[in-house]
């Protein structure tokens, strides 16, 4: 769900006017979100549209040319200071293709200061779930690209961290281990864990998103709950999140900023 900016205290990921300029072109114009604690934030829009530049402002990897954001209580020009608190998922994962399935996810438990019985039980765990354990000794050059995913997903959320963002989660994945990951995606918000969700799998953000944001040009054009995007759209109430989300992206950020439903 979406908050009001006086509720800030409970909130996981905050934005204003955030923008990001290359040139003089924007790919990422006056942004603002407030994203709630342990919520699941779908974040759609098409190619282009700018989502993969907000995650990297989001979590400090590029640097806003104007605005102000703030994802777990900190400030995202302050690397130091978010990094313990958040887990990125990019499209690409960054894993090693020499180190096994199992030594990359140690390796990354070692960057976040994880180690132990603790750590340990915690990576058998996410391995098993995701039907990785008679694979975890094999090396990440021998995997498929469903496999190296389900490494990156399990690094990203490794640490418990208060706030996951997910680039593509279920690109490559089949379809039992896509269902997997939503299932995965529901107990981690279900554990209060915020998940910034960007996906062009429209259903998976249907099913599990508490709030959606469609972005566009830069421009955040629709925001609400999926029943509101879908029944404000010109397509009508009995329309698909797919017939909204094409209906927005036509329209043009001028034209469907009636669309929101953040006030309900």
């Amino acid at each position: 769900m979406t908050q009001s900016r006086g509720d800030d205290q409970s909130l996981a990921i905050e934005a204003n006017g955030l923008t990001k300029c290359y040139g003089e072109e924007a790919a990422v114009a006056d942004l603002d979100l407030a994203i709630a604690q342990g919520s699941v934030y779908g974040f759609l829009g098409p190619n282009g549209a700018g989502k993969t530049t907000t995650m990297r402002m989001l979590t400090t990897l590029t640097r806003p040319t104007s605005g102000t954001g703030r994802v777990a209580g900190a400030d995202v020009t302050d690397r130091n200071a978010v990094t313990p608190h958040i887990g990125y998922l990019p499209e690409e994962p960054p894993i090693y293709d020499e180190l096994t399935g199992r030594e990359q996810l140690e390796y990354a438990a070692g960057l976040r200061d994880l180690s132990g019985e603790a750590a340990t039980e915690r990576i058998e765990s996410l391995l098993e779930r995701f039907d990785l354990l008679t694979d975890a000794d094999r090396r990440i050059d021998a995997y498929s690209k469903g496999m190296r995913q389900k490494v990156g997903v399990i690094q990203a959320v490794l640490h418990e961290p208060a706030v996951a963002f997910l680039d593509e989660p279920t690109s490559g994945l089949d379809p039992r281990a896509a269902r997997t990951m939503r299932d995965t995606i529901a107990d981690l918000a279900d554990q209060e864990m915020t998940i910034f969700l960007s996906t062009h799998i429209l259903s998976v953000v249907e099913d599990l998103a508490d709030t959606i944001g469609v972005l566009h040009e830069g421009r955040l054009v629709a925001e609400g709950d999926p029943e509101t995007l879908k029944s404000r759209a010109a397509t009508g109430a009995s329309g698909s999140l797919e017939d909204a989300f094409l209906e927005i992206t036509r329209s043009g950020a001028g034209e469907v900023a009636a669309v929101s439903g953040t006030d309900e």
